[in-house]
């Protein structure tokens, strides 16, 4: 949520940003909402004064019925002109809930990943292509995932892992809680899967994204499915005021996402990489704006240090202006090696939202000097389980078939080879 005030001054520089990103702001249909606005809270104010001022100048004694009848309607057209107020800011917040973050200066320009700039990479040397295996073959073969048992039971884009597949999927997702609370100072939440548009709408997911969300209706309550523990725990802090002193605040959650997946008709199909459900370990922060751009590399150094605990071949880049997401203001995508593919794909976003988020949903902090402004708010994946699971198959194959672990989640999974037919060692 922007204030709207400054996106259409004269001399603003929201349009150019916007457009940066492909948004083409209305300007015309934004100055008319706050016009109207404007223009029903000032008839608001003409009228309570008027119903003040006829109060002070009645005469001594019992009103007239003149009088009663002439205060009636003047407390009608009150109420008219504050419903009136109502439907105007509800107009205005509804153009305001469909603009994005304005992207920061220091994020180039481009439209889609092609554009990214690459600013490191980590992990061992990238294997080779040739002769490499898709994950989803790779796990058929080893006996721990089974594609036609998740189409029977659910559809496409579904998931079934088991024996040493599902216990990886567990070691996972203990390996990354442990790590991210044990050293990188994370506060474990335990939180709902199912929450309301309200908290869906202070992370941005509503209202622009509405067909990517799965929902349920129980008679009138209405709920939606996370597509991520960023929601939950973005709103742990929803319409609260922060003591400076005590941020930042760092969560992490490790929970199922649910998303629809609307616009990704035909692409990765086959394997982990693109579920309508998967688990993943989320990262959240919230802090004074000035500290965001810090508190960004910081997540980032938090999200890459899993892929080198787990030996993986990663590259860190930097999204341009066009590729960010709705709520972000900057965005490094950690994009891990996947030689099945011949290409590193996405594995973890980290994004900086500055005061995007905290605006809808009503996060402030409380200054040493006793002001109160709007908090920033990150967040970011380390990691998602689906996807890890096949990087390391895919990159710990060996040629008789079976996949060596990285030393790291031997403790989790108390074995260090799974072997074709499912067995370990």
């Amino acid at each position: 949520m922007h204030d709207p005030h400054e996106l259409v001054e004269a001399d603003t520089d929201a349009v150019r940003r916007l457009a940066r990103r492909r948004h083409d702001l209305d300007l015309d249909a934004l100055r008319g909402a706050l016009r109207v606005r404007s223009q029903t809270q000032a008839e608001v104010t003409r009228l309570r004064t008027e119903l003040n001022r006829t109060a002070k100048a009645r005469r001594s004694g019992p009103p007239t019925e003149a009088e009663k009848a002439a205060a009636r309607a003047l407390r009608s057209e009150v109420q008219q002109a504050e419903s009136a107020v109502r439907a105007a800011g509800a107009a205005l917040a509804d153009l305001l809930l469909g603009v994005p973050n304005l992207p920061l200066g220091s994020v180039p320009d481009g439209d889609s990943g092609k554009e990214a700039v690459e600013i490191r990479r980590g992990g061992p040397a990238p294997r080779p292509v040739d002769g490499a295996r898709h994950h989803a073959e790779i796990g058929e073969t080893l006996g721990i995932l089974d594609a036609p048992a998740a189409a029977k039971l659910s559809g496409a884009r579904f998931s079934v892992a088991r024996g040493a597949g599902a216990r990886l999927e567990r070691a996972l997702g203990d390996f990354f809680l442990d790590l991210h609370t044990g050293e990188h100072g994370y506060l474990e939440q335990s939180v709902p899967f199912l929450v309301s548009r309200n908290t869906m709408t202070g992370t941005g997911q509503l209202p622009k994204f509405e067909e990517d969300l799965f929902c349920t209706q129980v008679g009138e309550r209405e709920l939606f499915l996370i597509p991520t523990a960023e929601v939950p725990l973005t709103n742990l802090v929803a319409g609260e005021l922060l003591d400076e002193r005590d941020l930042p605040y760092a969560f992490t959650a490790r929970t199922p996402c649910f998303r629809a997946e609307a616009g990704a008709y035909g692409r990765d199909t086959r394997g982990l990489l693109r579920l309508h459900q998967f688990e993943k370990v989320e990262l959240v922060r919230i802090c004074a704006p000035e500290k965001a751009q810090e508190q960004l590399q910081l997540m980032v150094g938090h999200a890459e240090e899993c892929l080198r605990r787990l030996e993986l071949s990663f590259r860190t880049v930097l999204l341009p202006a066009g590729d960010l997401g709705f709520s972000a203001r900057m965005t490094y995508d950690i994009e891990v090696w996947l030689p099945g593919g011949g290409a590193y794909r996405e594995i973890s976003s980290v994004s900086d939202c500055g005061t995007f988020q905290a605006r809808r949903a009503d996060v402030r902090v409380k200054r040493a000097d006793g002001r109160k402004t709007p908090a920033a708010t990150l967040n970011g994946s380390a990691l998602p389980i689906g996807r890890t699971m096949a990087a390391l198959l895919e990159q710990g194959v060996r040629e008789d078939g079976a996949v060596v672990l990285p030393d790291s989640l031997v403790p989790y999974t108390g074995f260090r080879r799974i072997l074709p037919g499912g067995g370990t060692e």
